[in-house]
């Protein structure tokens, strides 16, 4: 993953997305590799290069990236981000206006024009060059969507918990979070910089957190990844609960409170 490659990555996505003469709208964001500041500025300028403008928000959980991206009306959502993996590594996915992910076909599209050199001579320039712009509350936003997907009322005023933040995208918005909604918090791995993203901690090593919440006898804890998209939880005894067990406790939560008829009579 180089400068290069995040210039042409930039350049074909704003070409797949631009289906008429108006300036697009991409949404930018990050983890806290020390990568991501060299892959930003690349993909800046491809997408500005072609007429398009980008938008900022820095480090970001990618389900903020993919949030934000919907909430401020972008046309595309990108994040640099290589998950779970050590911070030599980099990567970039790109979501659609909604949130969602890129389908296979498009990305494939935007691969094909990344190495065929079919779009090296458009080249806009003067004013039809594009913009970039800083998105200063885009973790506000994010904090309080999260937020407003718990039901009023709920206050975690009575729990202690532990937040493993992997030195990664979650470090201030999953503090803000919980702290916001009155929890009693412990956070280790909230000091990122650049090369310590995933290092002997978050939720590849969650031994950390079960070891903390013994010690300190917290209610639960959390172990995030790199980029925020998973999360190990830790139960008040130790026990570990990964992805499948979440999956179980919502399903469960959800046909108790009749959400499952509601979902499939919404998709009839």
């Amino acid at each position: 993953m180089t400068a290069e490659t995040a210039l042409k990555l930039g350049r074909a996505a704003a070409y797949v997305f631009k289906q008429d003469e108006r300036p697009h709208r991409f949404l930018i964001g990050k983890d806290t590799r020390l990568s991501g500041y060299l892959l930003e500025n690349a993909l800046v300028a491809g997408i500005c290069s072609m007429g398009d403008d980008a938008l900022l928000v820095g480090p970001l959980p990618t389900p903020g990236i993919a949030y934000i991206t919907h909430s401020l009306r972008a046309d595309a959502g990108i994040v640099i981000s290589a998950s779970h993996n050590p911070y030599e590594y980099n990567g970039i996915k790109f979501f659609f206006h909604n949130g969602y992910k890129l389908p296979d076909s498009v990305e494939k599209q935007i691969e094909d024009l990344v190495f065929s050199g079919e779009i090296d001579s458009i080249r806009p320039t003067a004013d039809a060059i594009g913009k970039a712009y800083r998105i200063d509350d885009a973790p506000g936003r994010y904090v309080e969507f999260v937020k407003s997907s718990l039901p009023r009322g709920m206050d975690f005023g009575h729990l202690k918990i532990v937040l493993d933040c992997a030195n990664g995208a979650t470090y201030k918005v999953a503090p803000q979070v919980f702290r916001e909604m009155g929890a009693e918090l412990v956070i280790i791995s909230d000091e990122p910089n650049g090369m310590n993203i995933n290092k002997n901690c978050g939720s590849l090593y969650p031994e950390n957190v079960i070891m903390k919440v013994k010690e300190l006898k917290a209610d639960l804890g959390f172990a995030f990844d790199g980029d925020g998209d998973r999360v190990m939880i830790v139960a008040e005894n130790g026990e570990l609960l990964d992805g499948d067990h979440v999956l179980a406790i919502c399903g469960v939560y959800m046909k108790s409170a009749g959400c499952f008829a509601r979902t499939l009579l919404s998709a009839l």
